[in-house]
């Protein structure tokens, strides 16, 4: 039998390999991607601060540069693969501002582009938050579902 590797790289297939051997069911396999995604993010995140600061983290050359690490905030987020909760590291000045998860930003784009199909399609509101309860199944609270659609639904409408 042929082993199809649906167009990923070697690396890739490495990755799913990996995944295979921790994972038991779909619900395993969701809840690494999520942390898979939070990790991928956080690394961004620090090479972002990186080339903020001009130096990479505990280099030398941040001595006396006026501006530093100033340890992480927790900033939660959600993506396709759910909600999960990402540090997101700060300076001393509070000049950083991330540009992969901008500072309060609470979901990715992923969510806020399904949304809008879902409402170009014509479907409700209501049925908008059924289908989201049905993707992120009880991770996501029907009042945090509400605040997303009540805050994307009057953009769309403009």
């Amino acid at each position: 039998m042929k082993n199809r590797n649906h167009g990923l790289s070697e690396k890739e297939m490495e990755l799913v390999k990996l995944l295979m051997a921790e994972c038991e069911t779909t619900a395993d396999i969701q809840n690494k991607l999520k942390k898979l995604f939070a990790g991928t993010i956080e690394q961004m995140l620090e090479a972002e601060m990186d080339e903020h600061l001009g130096y990479e983290k505990n280099s030398v050359a941040g001595n006396n540069s006026g501006n530093s690490r100033n340890g992480y905030g927790k900033q939660p987020i959600i993506s396709d693969y759910g909600e999960c909760e990402i540090s997101v590291p700060r300076d001393r000045n509070g000049e950083f501002e991330p540009k992969v998860i901008k500072k309060r930003q609470t979901r990715t784009d992923e969510i806020e582009q399904k949304i809008m199909a879902m409402y170009a399609k014509g479907m409700s509101q209501r049925d908008i938050e059924d289908t989201l309860k049905e993707i992120y199944g009880s991770e996501i609270s029907q009042g945090l579902i509400s605040r997303i659609t009540d805050k994307i639904l009057p953009e769309v409408n403009e």
